[in-house]
């Protein structure tokens, strides 16, 4: 039995884009050098939070979009052995497309 993570109100659920753990020359990153993934791929999407005038502001992202977060954001989870990072929207920097 899996688990599903469903994010509430204006959260974001993302998967951390892997980025490479050796250079082009054939040097090694240790974890600790490495810096944290500002991209990642849309999990699940939120249904979206009411603003102060009481109407709903919608998520204008949907399961499967590429998207670069601010740097230091969100909360890192794992489960079912797999890793997560939950960010609101307002954390979204940009969508990424891929070109035509």
């Amino acid at each position: 039995m899996s688990t599903s993570v469903v994010p509430l109100t204006d959260h974001i659920v993302l998967q951390s884009v892997k980025e490479e753990e050796i250079t082009a020359s054939g040097l090694v990153i240790p974890d600790s050098a490495k810096e944290k993934p500002q991209h990642g791929h849309v999990v699940a999407v939120g249904p979206g939070k009411t603003n102060d005038a009481g109407v709903m502001e919608t998520m204008e992202l949907d399961a499967g979009d590429r998207v670069l977060y601010q740097k230091y954001t969100g909360q890192d989870i794992t489960v079912d052995n797999v890793e997560y990072i939950i960010i609101r929207f307002q954390d979204v920097l940009a969508k990424l497309v891929d070109g035509k």
